[in-house]
C-alpha cells in the first residue's frame, strides 16, 4: 500500500492509548528567561525578536549529512530536517523556520523529482513547524501529534518572542493520540516509518520517528547532541521527562543505529548515552540541592554543573540558565 492511500485510510488504525497524566504546565520565572539572549532584546516597538531570531536562523547555510541511499539530513536554519527520498516520494521530517523554505525546498527537488508525499512535525515549535503551510501548499500531508496542533492553535509567550495562533493553513492534516505507535509503509523502495508519542519532555507534544528499514531514528529536541538542551516548561517539558525520553531511544536503537537530534550533530547510541548521563547528573545535583532548601540562585550559584560546562556549554543553552531549568521543571 502506498503512504497516499495509507494516510488517507489506515495511519491512525494502530494508535491506542497511554497511561501517565501529562506534566503540570510550569511557566518560565524571569531569572530564566533572562538567560537567554533573545530575551533580552529591545523592547517590540524597536525589534521584534521573532522576526530578529527568524531573520538570522534563515541566513544559516543548510548542510548535508547522508545517512543511508535513500535518507538524507539537513541542518542549518533550525531544527534538524530528515528526508526520505523514495520512488513514490518524499517524507519530510520537520521544516526549518520561515525564510529557509526556498532554499529547503531547492535541495529537496536537488534530491529527486517524486512529490512531499508526508510532512512530519516532531513537535509545536517554530524551528521545526514553521514551514507547515509551504510545505501543505506542495501538497503534502502532515502530520504531528494532537498536542501539537492543539498548542499551534494557541498563544505563546517563549523567551522573549511572541507568537500568535498559526493560521488554519498550518495546522497538521492528520493527528494521532497519545497512542503507542502510528506506522505507515512506502512501497516501491520499501521502507516502514514508525511515529510515536513521547510523554512530556521538551514539550508535551513531542514524537519520534523511526525509519526502520534504513535504522534511522529522529528524536527531535528530546535530544540535543553536545549541549545542554532547551526544555520548554510552558508547554509541559520537565528534565525527568527528558530523562525517560532518552532511556526510550536507547531501547530503540543498536549500535548501528543513525539517531538524529533536534540540535547538533548527527548521532548515534554512545552519544545518547552520554547525554542522558549527563541529564540525569544534572538533575541528581541539582534535586539534592533542592532538597537541602537551596533557593534558585542559591543553586544557580553553587554552579552544580562547573565540570560539565566545557563539554555541554557550549550551544543555544547556557548552563545557569540550564540549571534553573531543572530547578524549576523538578
Amino acid at each position: 500500500m502506498g503512504i497516499n492511500d495509507m494516510t488517507r485510510r489506515d495511519l491512525l488504525k494502530r494508535a491506542g492509548v497511554l497511561g501517565g497524566a501529562a506534566v503540570a504546565v510550569q511557566l518560565f520565572p524571569p531569572s530564566v528567561a533572562g538567560a537567554f539572549p533573545l530575551a533580552q532584546q529591545q523592547p517590540a516597538a524597536a525589534v521584534d525578536p521573532l522576526a530578529a531570531m527568524r531573520a538570522q536562523m534563515a541566513a544559516t547555510p543548510i548542510q548535508q549529512t547522508r545517512l543511508t541511499n535513500l535518507i538524507v539530513m539537513f541542518s542549518g536554519p533550525g531544527g534538524n530536517v530528515v528526508v526520505r527520498n523514495g520512488e513514490e516520494g518524499k517524507v519530510v521530517v520537520d521544516t526549518f523556520v520561515q525564510g529557509a523554505f526556498a532554499g529547503l525546498k531547492q535541495r529537496l527537488d536537488a534530491i529527486g523529482n517524486a512529490p512531499i508525499v508526508a510532512t512530519i512535525n516532531t513537535h509545536w515549535h517554530f524551528d521545526h513547524a514553521d514551514n507547515n503551510e509551504s510545505f501543505r501548499k506542495t501538497g503534502s500531508t502532515l502530520i504531528a501529534h494532537e498536542n501539537t496542533k492543539r498548542r499551534l492553535s494557541q498563544p505563546h509567550d517563549l523567551l522573549g518572542m511572541h507568537f500568535n495562533p498559526a493560521p488554519a493553513a498550518a495546522m497538521p492534516t492528520q493527528t494521532f493520540t497519545q497512542g503507542d505507535h502510528v506506522t505507515f509503509e512506502l512501497t516501491g523502495t520499501e521502507e516502514y516509518i514508525d511515529l510515536g508519542y513521547i510523554q512530556p519532555a521538551h514539550t508535551d507534544t513531542d514524537v519520534y520517528v523511526y525509519f526502520a528499514i534504513g535504522d534511522v531514528l529522529h528524536m527531535g529536541d528530546t535530544f540535543f547532541n553536545g549541549e545542554y538542551p532547551f526544555i520548554d516548561a510552558g508547554t509541559g517539558g520537565n528534565i525527568n521527562g527528558m530523562i525517560a525520553a532518552a532511556d526510550k531511544g536507547l531501547k530503540m536503537s543498536n549500535a548501528d543505529t543513525k539517531i538524529v537530534p533536534g540540535h547538533g550533530p548527527l548521532g548515534d547510541r554512545a552519544a545518547l548515552t552520554k547525554y542522558r548521563d549527563m541529564l540525569a547528573t544534572v538533575r541528581d545535583r541539582v534535586q539534592k540541592l533542592k532538597t537541602a532548601g537551596r533557593g534558585e540562585k542559591e543553586v544557580v550559584a553553587a554552579k552544580p554543573t562547573a565540570d560539565l560546562d566545557a563539554a555541554w556549554g557550549k550551544g543555544f543553552t547556557q548552563a545557569d540558565a540550564f540549571v534553573s531549568i531543572v530547578y524549576n521543571t523538578l
